[in-house]
């Protein structure tokens, strides 16, 4: 039901997933190298795995009225992945905006140490949603409201215009990532780290 025009909402940011399963798996690991206080942060992320709050949220506002259209836990392949595939599905474009994307703590850090793309990375606790234009503001403040990170960054287009990621100011092609990142690099921190901890 997503529209040419219709907003995108992504609620919490990046790698949700990997960072939550990284900080729980290498505990010793992650505040070795990055301190008690950031290895508790990183472990609560974990907790965070979950789209329902964030759905119900927008949907006690948005359905009514015509507001939410489409959702997608941003599980596998992450935040691209999943907004390939809405506008795939929908037979769309998109355009967004990565530095509008929010981030929780600790998620750059962590994929930065371990070799991963966070926005291509698997991230089931990410919500990306369309909405109408006219109900976009109202859900955002709503989520808020809740304590869940959440941002407008972009909107769905007419096909002809393609998938657009504005990354730094500079218009690029949004393509799948096709191969989730993260379990290359979760494997790899296993045989590396299991046996030193």
């Amino acid at each position: 039901m997503a529209c040419a025009g219709d907003k995108v909402i992504i609620t919490k940011g990046p790698a949700i997933e990997t960072t939550g399963i990284f900080a729980t798996m290498f505990p010793e690991l992650i505040e070795r190298e990055f301190g008690k206080d950031f290895n508790k942060k990183a472990q609560q992320i974990f907790y965070k795995m979950s789209v329902v709050d964030d759905a119900m949220t927008a949907v006690s506002l948005g359905v009514r009225d015509n507001g939410v259209t489409a959702m997608h836990d941003a599980t596998e392949c992450g935040i691209w992945g999943g907004l390939y595939e809405i506008a795939q599905a929908a037979n769309l474009g998109v355009r967004v905006e990565m530095e509008s994307i929010v981030v929780e703590d600790c998620v750059l850090d962590i994929c930065r140490y371990f070799g991963i793309d966070p926005y291509a990375s698997i991230s089931e606790g990410t919500l990306i949603m369309s909405c109408r234009e006219h109900k976009a503001q109202d859900i955002l403040i709503a989520l808020h409201q809740k304590g869940i990170k959440a941002s407008i960054v972009g909107e769905f287009t007419e096909p002809r215009l393609g998938m657009v990621l504005v990354r730094e100011g500079r218009e690029e092609k949004l393509e799948h990532p096709i191969v989730d990142p993260f379990w290359r690099a979760f494997y790899v921190a296993l045989e590396k780290y299991s046996s030193k901890f």
